[in-house]
């Protein structure tokens, strides 16, 4: 495949904070960007700090950008299951609130079919207790600069080492 005929596609998924969901995708060959961010709200163009108070309607999300001749859309969405927990509502560990929500935005017909089967399987295994909501992608919009990347670019940061260093190196070993 040239690079004329190599495409993009994009799926958006909420699962916990966007730093640890961001830092989990960054692993998988295949994905070209994460890009941390907000969806889901009703606000136009949400800080951080609106978000974070709850009243936006926003969740802490990552947009992945990937090649699907390198990686299918089933890989990325079966995946997601196994890096945070989709059976408690509104929470990821410490971090409480509807903008740490398990959620799927789908863009599409095809997406929104690759999530309802992706939580039919993964239900099996959760024993029918995920919370994730599936829902259309309205407007995705990027978190400020100093959000992405931030596991790669603060590595001793506190939250880095405590929460988000734990996750990573249990997901690399789980691959070999």
């Amino acid at each position: 495949m040239t690079d004329s005929q190599s495409k993009t596609e994009s799926l958006v998924l909420g699962g916990g904070c966007f730093w640890c969901t961001e830092a989990a995708y960054e692993l998988l060959p295949g994905v070209q960007s994460v890009v941390s961010g907000y969806a889901g709200g009703k606000v136009d163009d949400p800080t951080y700090e609106q978000v974070c108070g709850g009243g936006t309607g926003h969740a802490e999300v990552v947009r992945i950008d990937f090649d699907p001749g390198q990686i299918s859309l089933e890989t990325l969405l079966d995946f997601f299951w196994k890096i945070h927990d989709p059976t408690t509502l509104n929470r990821q560990g410490a971090d409480a609130g509807t903008q740490y929500r398990s959620v799927i935005f789908y863009a599409g017909e095809v997406q929104k079919k690759a999530a309802e089967a992706s939580l039919a399987r993964a239900n099996l295994g959760w024993a029918g207790k995920i919370v994730t909501e599936i829902a259309p992608l309205g407007r995705f919009y990027p978190a400020e600069a100093y959000h992405q990347d931030y596991f790669r670019n603060n590595p001793h940061a506190g939250y880095c080492r405590a929460v988000i260093k734990p996750k990573i190196d249990k997901l690399k070993a789980a691959a070999h």
